[in-house]
């Protein structure tokens, strides 16, 4: 799966073709349903899906480019996806592989580091539906899967071109006060944000991932809630005792309408499985 040095069009162009590998479970939790009609339902086909970043820009590729020309409205919810397109629909045209455990089994740095970043989405998605049920958003599910796939553009780039992605790892760890854009640019030629920001576009992914890239729009309740998310994700993701934190629990504070205090207690005894319900 490794490329040699492309620029982000070529990347772009190489995504456009490449099948998107999905994770082992997925695979295996979806063949366990497809196994047992007793289990096979929208709802629960859709919570497996979401578990899995990438196997739900998997769908949402696939839904935006076979588009019926009678579709006024881009879909977002993964559950009436799979209503309309119809389950045996869905596992055919859409099949859960390959899978990027195989897929990077010569890479097992670049795996553990995509898994992290799998890891991170899982629970910014878990923070920012709680979050939006709690703020009555009626349109949750945008919000649940817009911060499960703010990091698709990365985990792409992991999956298909690992090299030069540990290489910037690297350089990270070895040096803290590094930019991740100024080294990104200096490896690979182009920013990781750049990246995500030209594939939202050219994908036409949730509408919420583009006004996240939007400063007029960066203070609209939706756009902060999964800003948020993303930001206590990746803060707690090696301790709670992350110095942002403070900071976190305060602006979600003022997102919540609660003081600092309680958000911490919530966000301290949320579940954070990478199970969402759907």
């Amino acid at each position: 799966m490794m490329h040699q040095t492309k620029s982000m069009a070529d990347w772009l162009a190489l995504f456009g073709r490449a099948d998107i590998p999905v994770l082992r479970h997925t695979t295996r939790d979806l063949e366990h349903q497809r196994a047992n009609q007793g289990l096979l339902n929208a709802s629960s086909i859709a919570n497996v899906v979401t578990d899995d970043p990438l196997m739900t820009l998997k769908l949402l590729r696939y839904m935006q480019v076979h588009k019926r020309n009678s579709q006024a409205y881009e879909l977002v919810d993964v559950k009436q996806m799979l209503l309309m397109m119809g389950l045996d629909s869905f596992f055919l045209a859409v099949p859960a592989k390959p899978v990027v455990e195989e897929a990077l089994c010569g890479h097992l740095d670049a795996l553990v580091c995509l898994l992290q970043t799998v890891r991170r989405a899982q629970r910014a998605a878990d923070y920012a539906f709680d979050w939006a049920l709690r703020l009555h958003d009626l349109h949750a599910q945008e919000v649940l899967v817009s911060a499960l796939l703010s990091h698709v553009a990365e985990m792409l780039m992991w999956c298909f071109n690992p090299v030069p992605m540990l290489e910037i790892h690297k350089r990270q760890m070895a040096d803290t006060t590094l930019r991740s854009a100024d080294v990104q640019q200096a490896i690979m030629g182009f920013t990781g944000v750049e990246l995500q920001r030209q594939l939202i576009r050219e994908w036409k992914l949730p509408e919420l991932l583009q006004n996240m890239m939007d400063p007029a729009l960066s203070q609209a309740p939706r756009v902060r809630n999964v800003v948020l998310a993303v930001n206590l994700a990746r803060h707690s993701a090696q301790s709670w005792d992350n110095a942002a934190l403070p900071d976190d629990y305060r602006e979600i504070g003022v997102l919540l309408r609660m003081e600092p205090d309680r958000v911490k207690s919530l966000v301290m005894a949320a579940p954070t499985s990478g199970s969402t319900p759907s």
